[in-house]
């Protein structure tokens, strides 16, 4: 069953679930299934393995991450406290 460009990767509902439920799955999942930059070579590589699971297809680089995006919004936080270098 092909998908359109309407409701893209929850065309496998069908009509089934409700709208608001595919449409944040729509967007979790193709935030999940995009490739993101690595942080060691800095190619745009990194592809998800599996749960918090990411990996660099270009340099082996792997990592632990958010479930569906590799840097969650509290690691970039961490992450700025830790370049400016105060104290956590």
């Amino acid at each position: 069953m092909p998908r359109t460009k309407k409701v893209k990767l929850a065309g496998r509902f069908g009509s089934r679930y409700g709208v608001k439920v595919r449409k944040s799955i729509i967007k979790i999942e193709s935030a999940q299934r995009r490739k993101y930059v690595c942080k060691k070579c800095g190619k745009r590589s990194v592809k998800r393995v599996g749960t918090g699971i990411w990996e660099c297809k270009s340099c082996g680089y792997r990592f632990a991450g958010g479930t569906f995006i590799p840097s969650t919004p509290s690691s970039k936080m961490y992450d700025k406290i830790v370049k400016a270098g105060g104290a956590i």
